[in-house]
């Protein structure tokens, strides 16, 4: 019985994205370090059934927790005052650090954040969650960086009821550091909580050896900071860090209850009940890299990007969207082909690129997040994405019709019932007969079509196929 659900497991992953060996550029990160690896899923199993609940019966994950925030204060020259807390993933992260900013204001009764549009949409979701009206600002349009000007007039204009700024380091979708040391001090002058997403920046900036304008607690103002650990700390998922300046900072984090007759809830996290296993794993690979293993795969992933945007320079029809300060790297196509067809071209070739929207002036992209493993292949990677160019060039760009993108535009979502979805989600190539729907093998005509769909049609559409596919 053991055996065949071992099998049955095994045939079930075979179907999904490779975790290791560097070909999938999005979603993992990948040390190349099979011994790293070995050793976070051991402390993973043995501390999968420890609860974080409450650290008086697990002392051990509350010692572990220290050990973490403690090994990331000097990466992110964070004050002796500061704090930090795990959590299960960069989005919980930036969730407890607007919620934070919100409940440390309960006299204000329409709270509002200030944001760069390039700002992760873990922002959006906390803004829904929490009642937070996100304002959010253009980036400059060529240096894709946040708009240290426009964001100052914003805050002016709205100073009663702002309780947060944000900004990335770097940001997901162009791999560009906001500039924080221009942001923070704004935030700080009126008064206001300033937190830098460095979710996934935040284990590759400190061990970079050229040099970045500050983006962490150096810049006075910055008051939190979230960084994950299951990305460039090569740990298993899900773990993050969200830092605070200092205790205070954090108090409006914490939630308890009396109110009930059983035991006092007490919480740091969104969670209650989570597993030790992540957090133990975390701790035992950061505990054996250490900072020096940090830096070596820190190094030869940025030898990987510098290498992948050389390459990139010689290969005709593209460009970078921006260029690349950490680890991410986006490129955009010109009208010869589409970044849609080169992604479904890409898998083809056994490599997973993802295809990003376009939004306001920016064109579709794709976005390519370069770990050390992938590093050891970029001239595999270069080869494919190669020929890849020259096939997308050759069959032509997708075309949408034009009567159909102005139907797209002209839909309003929230007048639509299930029949209606589905009956879109089947023109979108996402649905099927009565209803059912499965993933497309090639998604570059649905990418295509979703891409002139107005946001919100967007989101009701992959709401409507993610609720059917999980039906």
């Amino acid at each position: 019985m053991t055996e065949s659900i071992i099998t049955e497991l095994e045939a079930l992953r075979e179907g999904d994205l490779p975790t290791h060996g560097g070909r999938t550029l999005a979603y993992v990160y990948d040390s190349g370090l099979a011994d790293v690896d070995a050793l976070g899923i051991k402390a993973l199993t043995m501390f999968s059934s420890a609860n974080g609940l409450d650290p008086t019966a697990f002392p051990s994950l509350l010692a572990m927790e220290k050990f973490l925030v403690g090994f990331a204060k000097p990466l992110f020259h964070a004050p002796a005052t500061a704090v930090g807390t795990v959590t299960s993933g960069g989005t919980e992260s930036i969730l407890l650090a607007v919620q934070s900013a919100r409940d440390a204001h309960p006299e204000i009764e329409r709270p509002a954040m200030i944001l760069p549009t390039s700002i992760h949409a873990a922002f959006h979701k906390a803004a829904h969650y929490f009642g937070v009206e996100r304002i959010m600002v253009d980036v400059d349009p060529v240096t894709r960086q946040a708009d240290a000007s426009a964001m100052a007039n914003v805050l002016r204009e709205n100073r009663d009821r702002v309780v947060l700024m944000a900004a990335s380091a770097p940001s997901y979708a162009h791999g560009v550091i906001d500039p924080i040391e221009e942001l923070a001090p704004l935030a700080q002058s009126a008064g206001v909580r300033f937190h830098v997403d460095a979710c996934i920046g935040g284990w590759v900036l400190p061990f970079a050896d050229h040099e970045l304008d500050p983006w962490d607690f150096s810049v006075e103002g910055v008051t939190s900071i979230s960084a994950d650990l299951h990305k460039y700390a090569y740990t298993p998922k899900g773990v993050s860090l969200l830092l605070h300046r200092s205790p205070e900072l954090r108090k409006p984090q914490f939630f308890a209850s009396a109110d009930w007759p059983g035991y006092t809830m007490l919480n740091a996290t969104t969670q209650s009940t989570k597993s030790g296993g992540p957090l133990a794993a975390a701790f035992a690979v950061v505990k054996h890299l250490g900072v020096p293993g940090y830096r070596e795969l820190t190094q030869r992933t940025f030898e990987g990007v510098d290498q992948l945007v050389s390459g990139l320079a010689e290969i005709e029809h593209i460009s970078l969207a921006a260029t690349p300060e950490s680890s991410l790297v986006a490129i955009e196509t010109d009208s010869a082909c589409d970044v849609f067809t080169i992604s479904d071209l890409m898998l083809d070739r056994g490599w997973y690129v993802q295809p990003q929207m376009s939004f306001g002036p920016f064109k579709p992209s794709i976005h390519l997040t370069v770990c050390a493993a992938t590093a050891n292949h970029i001239d595999e990677f270069l080869t494919a994405f190669t020929e890849a160019v020259a096939a997308a060039v050759t069959r032509g760009p997708i075309e949408v019709s034009p009567e159909l993108a102005a139907a797209a535009q002209a839909i309003d979502p929230a007048t639509l019932d299930d029949e209606a979805f589905d009956g879109l989600l089947a023109l979108a190539g996402l649905g099927g007969v009565g209803g059912e729907v499965s993933a497309p093998d090639r998604m570059a005509p649905v990418n295509a079509l979703l891409d002139v769909a107005p946001a919100p049609l967007r989101e009701a559409l992959l709401i409507a196929f993610l609720d059917r596919l999980s039906r």
